[in-house]
Parts: structure tokens; C-alpha cells; sequence
């Protein structure tokens, strides 16, 4: 992974080598979760594109809700991230 600056916007390369920038994260305004977009959250803060704090502050998220993303995808990848997944891997 590294972070290349272009012309003011940040770049960056994720592990699988996929690229990642701020265009490619949700508007501000989202109220609609879908996996795809919770994975480009947990992503843009993992990888410093956008600070935690940043992040809750722009979509409106609790840091729980924040954390609680980022444990799922670590713990049992992006398909946890799925409304209809998250009971299976809620924790008791």
C-alpha cells in the first residue's frame, strides 16, 4: 500500500491493488449502508485516506457503528458487512 498525491487529491494503492480516492467515497449525505459502501469507509480510515474522527463526523456514524464495521470485515471479510450477514456474525 502507498499514498501518491496528484495534483491535490490523495491516491491510494490498496493491498490488492486496487486504487482508492476521495471521489470514490460516499456523498456526504448517505443514509443508505450497503456493504459496498461500508467497505470504502473502513478502508479510506484503515488506510489514512480520511481520519476515524472524520469519518463519523461526515456520515453521521457512531464510533461503535465505525468499530463495529472494521471488527466484522477483519474478522470474517466483506461479506459480513451485508445487513442480511450481520446476525450470523453479531457476537453474543
Amino acid at each position: 500500500m502507498f499514498i501518491k498525491s496528484s495534483q491535490g487529491s490523495i491516491e491510494l494503492v490498496l493491498p490488492d491493488g486496487k486504487k482508492l480516492n476521495r471521489s470514490d467515497l460516499p456523498a456526504k449525505n448517505t443514509t443508505s449502508w450497503v456493504a459496498s459502501r461500508k467497505l470504502i469507509i473502513v478502508q479510506a480510515v484503515t488506510y489514512g485516506l480520511i481520519g476515524f474522527d472524520e469519518a463519523c463526523s461526515n456520515y453521521a456514524l457512531s464510533q461503535e457503528e465505525l468499530n463495529s464495521w472494521k471488527g466484522h470485515l477483519v474478522d470474517h471479510g466483506p461479506f459480513a458487512l451485508k445487513v442480511t450477514s450481520l446476525l450470523k456474525y453479531k457476537q453474543p
